[in-house]
């Protein structure tokens, strides 16, 4: 099975690398942008046919490591 947890900062927490990709997509002439936010993206493949244990294990894995919990949210999304 297949999964995918998406890691992005909490609205509020300041994000100077979203600030910093912004600032060289405007210097590339892209407009329009009023906002970047940068994040982590982990695809992670299980062995387990069991969708609710596998979501269980990686929202511990969130939790433990995957994300630090205090200034960011996660998001478990899981494939067949």
């Amino acid at each position: 099975m297949k999964a995918r947890v998406t890691v992005t900062l909490k609205t509020g927490v300041l994000d100077p690398q979203g600030k910093a990709i912004e600032g060289a997509l405007k210097s590339l002439g892209i407009d329009g942008l009023s906002s970047v936010r940068q994040g982590k993206v982990f695809d992670i493949e299980l062995n387990s046919a069991d969708k609710a244990a596998a979501e269980t294990a990686l929202k511990d894995a969130c939790e433990k490591l995957l994300a630090n919990t205090v200034i960011e949210n996660y998001r478990v999304e899981i494939g067949g």
